[in-house]
């Protein structure tokens, strides 16, 4: 690599050296900074750094290839990229009221949030399976932590140990499959693949490489069958951990995914093609029944988190610019939904300092608090897909890019499993509205209040703005087409 080629390469990768580098300045600022003042003065310069990469993405026009081919900067990871850096910044600005009362008021918090980001920059623009193995890896050592951050807790510890356990066995059928892949191609670059498959034809061996590969990255996006881990992480962690884990790293997994699969492995769509459908309907399915018996709000949105990955994975599924346009969109709004939802959930606490979590505890909700109750039904009804709100466009982008696909038995089953899902988001709106209160809960704190009214207002407004959002996702996906 000439110098030249490097100074291109760092150019095109300024927002991740911007991480890394602030990443470790910050630690420093943790560990020689009194114990007191570090926590707010760190969490406070992670969340201006996740900006200032924020805002070079969206000013700075550089497109191309870095580092021999590994790095991608596109439309689409910059689209994307700014996606996941709004969901980090607006989880880590949520905790900062609640740090304490989560027993996560460590600097080290928000250090791993900014390296846990980092490793989903990396990944958005990975064009390559080692430097998608290498930032997968970068991003999940740093969730492990922050999932078991709350070493007080025994729920707190146990969800680490579960997502560690069961992200170690992922991780190791996505290296099998990439070991498959690179066995019977000779490339691990997405664009050597794709020319490989296209000269040589797919062998049964590539056909098993391609399964692990799927199955690796469908544990971070918890789709069916590898969903195991998200009811009880969503659970156990401290729910400001909960609140990033919904949003931002989904985001970054269904990136690759969309990327690996459209990019690297086109030339078999027949074959991943398939895949992707069972996935997509086994966790419609699933996420849609599963959740009708939940008492706890946190599991209720681990099984609806399922759910939506799998209504996501329809527009996929089609393999076409309107299908993936449609993947865009849906995880752009499933996120703001997402992070509305979670700064409610964060705002169920008592006077006495209780946080709860159960959906009984809303009961009374609209007397004691109706701006909360308000915004939190909105994204309920959103979250169902109920016209004209914002959730009902993410449906019918991916359900109409299905059709034109041919895939009417997916679309048909997407749409049975939204009118069964709408069954337990209706009896938490029903909780709220009808039932009687039990008890008023504390003063919510301002950031969570912006957080779910600006939420609240996107899904209301969605039909106001859609029009460009739609024209940018559109430009995001033409990167593949």
């Amino acid at each position: 690599m000439t110098a030249e080629t490097l100074f291109a390469s760092l150019q095109l990768s300024v927002p991740e050296l911007i991480l890394a580098a602030g990443a470790m300045v910050l630690l420093m600022i943790g560990v020689f900074s009194s114990e007191r003042s570090s926590t707010p003065t760190v969490t406070g310069l992670a969340v201006a750094l996740l900006i200032i990469a924020g805002l070079w993405l969206v000013l700075n026009t550089g497109e191309g290839e870095a580092y021999g081919g590994a790095f991608l900067s596109d439309p689409f990871a910059k689209f994307m990229k700014v996606l996941a850096l709004i969901g980090s910044i607006t989880a880590m600005v949520m905790t900062v009221g609640h740090a304490r009362s989560t027993q996560i008021d460590r600097f080290e918090f928000p250090v791993l949030l900014v390296l846990a980001t980092l490793g989903m920059l990396l990944m958005i623009s990975a064009n390559d399976l080692i430097s998608l193995y290498l930032s997968l890896e970068l991003q999940s050592l740093a969730l492990y932590v922050v999932a078991a951050i709350n070493r007080d807790s025994i729920r707190s510890t146990e969800a680490g140990l579960k997502y560690f356990v069961l992200g170690a066995l992922s991780s190791g059928m996505l290296l099998y499959g990439m070991s498959l892949v690179y066995g019977f191609t000779g490339h691990t670059g997405f664009d050597e693949i794709a020319v490989a498959l296209t000269t040589e034809g797919r062998s049964l061996g590539l056909v098993f490489g391609l399964v692990f590969i799927l199955a690796g990255l469908a544990f971070k996006i918890s789709a069916v069958p590898f969903h195991m881990w998200t009811p009880d992480v969503y659970e156990g962690a401290p729910t400001p951990v909960t609140a990033f884990f919904a949003a931002a790293p989904k985001v970054a997994a269904m990136s690759i995914l969309v990327r690996i699969v459209i990019n690297a492995f086109e030339p078999v769509v027949a074959d991943w093609q398939q895949i992707i459908v069972f996935i997509s309907i086994a966790s419609m399915l699933l996420g849609a029944f599963a959740a009708i018996g939940q008492r706890n709000i946190k599991r209720l949105m681990a099984y609806s988190s399922i759910g939506h990955m799998g209504y996501a994975l329809v527009g996929l599924a089609a393999g076409s610019m309107a299908g993936v346009r449609g993947v865009i969109l849906y995880m752009l709004i499933y996120m703001i939904m997402t992070l509305g939802t979670f700064a409610c959930i964060l705002a169920m606490r008592r006077k006495e300092g209780e946080h709860v979590e159960n959906i009984d505890d809303l009961a009374g909700l609209s007397q004691t608090n109706p701006f909360m109750a308000t915004a939190l039904t909105i994204l309920m009804f959103s979250l169902a897909g109920i016209p004209p709100l914002a959730g009902f466009f993410a449906k019918y982008f991916v359900f109409v890019a299905a059709i034109e696909a041919h895939l009417y038995a997916l679309a048909i089953i997407g749409v049975l499993a939204s009118v069964v899902g709408a069954y337990y988001y209706l009896r938490v709106i029903k909780v709220m509205w009808f039932d009687e209160a039990k008890g008023e809960f504390a003063r919510t704190a301002g950031e969570l209040r912006l957080v779910f009214g600006l939420s609240g207002l996107f899904v209301l407004g969605y039909v106001l703005i859609g029009g460009p959002l739609g024209s940018a996702a559109e430009v995001a996906a033409r990167t593949f087409f």
